[in-house]
């Protein structure tokens, strides 16, 4: 799992929790619910990269990265999501996510590897966790359902001092397909801010959800 992840891939996540690397072409997407969004155009792809600055203000960062990393969990409160965990293809580790898109739009998967390490950088904890999409897993593609080849996501959490976390989230995906332009700036402008409001209280409900299993 190593192997997948280089150590200077940590130290850049952990980085933009004390600087934000915004230089090249970042420009503020969008600020709500004190979570401040950036964006930079991908000539390549015609799409945008995100990063995302916020945090959570009633759970600790090792909550988080514990919720973060439950499969399983994420199944009961993320509602976009399909199907969601860990298989075997050929001896190969990944993850299998589907998530569910709106009609008339196809559903999209991800098959993915993530590696999570807790840092200690002069003795702050930090939590990082890695992913990106592995398009050489031997998993064959279903019908009506489109596959995301190129994702990428890095998350950074820290305690921000108080009861909460400081959280830094650095995403790209190319979903493929014709995707209005409504949805996409639905999804970034809305969508992330929503994401970790409903983190927030899937974390408040974790340890019930521990207890029950």
């Amino acid at each position: 799992m190593s192997l997948r992840f280089s150590d200077e891939d940590f130290q850049a996540a952990w980085k933009e929790l004390d600087e934000p690397q915004l230089e090249g072409g970042w420009e503020l997407f969008t600020e709500t619910m004190g979570v401040k969004i950036y964006r930079l155009f991908d000539k390549e792809t015609g799409l945008y990269e995100y990063k995302v600055f916020g945090g959570l203000s009633s759970c600790t960062a090792e909550l988080c990265a514990d919720v973060y990393m439950d499969l399983a969990y994420r199944k009961h409160w993320d509602g976009y999501v399909k199907e969601l965990s860990e298989e075997q293809f050929d001896g190969q580790t990944a993850i299998y996510w589907e998530v569910k898109y709106p009609f008339p739009l196809s559903n999209r998967d991800y098959l993915y590897v993530r590696e999570r390490r807790v840092l200690d950088v002069d003795g702050r904890k930090i939590w990082v966790i890695l992913a990106r999409s592995s398009p050489g897993t031997p998993c064959p593609e279903k019908s009506g359902v489109l596959r995301v080849k190129d994702y990428k996501q890095t998350v950074a959490m820290e305690t921000d001092g108080a009861s909460g976390t400081k959280v830094f989230i650095n995403y790209f995906d190319n979903p493929g397909g014709m995707i209005p332009t409504w949805l996409v700036n639905w999804a970034s402008k809305s969508g992330v801010p929503g994401f970790l409001t409903d983190m927030q209280k899937a974390c408040s409900n974790y340890p019930t959800y521990c207890q029950k299993k």
